[in-house]
Parts: C-alpha cells; sequence; structure tokens
C-alpha cells in the first residue's frame, strides 16, 4: 500500500518544512555565487537552524524518461483509492 500527498500546485506556502527552512538557506549563501549545482548543493547542505535542524541534500543525476502514456486498459487496473480529505490531492494506491 501507497499513501500517496500532494500539494496543489502554487501551494508550497503550506509546507512548513519548506518556510521553516527555506529563509536559512537564503542567509547561508547571501553574497556566494551560485556558479553549480554541487556549489548550490554544498550550501544547501551545510544550512542549520537556530534550533538545529540540519539539511541532507543529494543530486538525483538520474535521467527519466518523459511522455510515457499507460494504456488505458493497464492504468484501470490500478487499485486507487480515494483518501478522504482532499481527495484529488491525496489517494492510495493498494496492492492489485
Amino acid at each position: 500500500m501507497v499513501y500517496v500527498s500532494h500539494f496543489p500546485p502554487g501551494t508550497s506556502k503550506w509546507n512548513k518544512i519548506e518556510h521553516r527552512l527555506f529563509s536559512y538557506i537564503s542567509m547561508n549563501w547571501r553574497g556566494k555565487p551560485l556558479t553549480s549545482l554541487a556549489v548550490i548543493i554544498s550550501l544547501i547542505n551545510s544550512t542549520k537552524t537556530k534550533t538545529g535542524l540540519t539539511i541532507k541534500t543529494v543530486l538525483d543525476d538520474n535521467i527519466y524518461k518523459t511522455g510515457i502514456k499507460i494504456k488505458d486498459e493497464i492504468f484501470e487496473k490500478i487499485n486507487i483509492e480515494a483518501n478522504d480529505f482532499c481527495e484529488q490531492w491525496n489517494y492510495i494506491i493498494n496492492p492489485i
């Protein structure tokens, strides 16, 4: 069983962790040139809040195929169950 929860587009403001960390990330890389992904990841990884919250960041350099279409008959076999709360954005995928 897989529980899937999404934030609707444009609502990252609801993500309390993102809000709690973003200002610290911004302060940590203030005045430093963001010249590469490695530099950005390093600066984010070295961020720490006043209460000791730290961030672990890794670069996902895998190449993912885009535009993959699943046939309707295969998609219909997926056992998706709507969640009671915001069922458009939260659902459960059960084993077949």
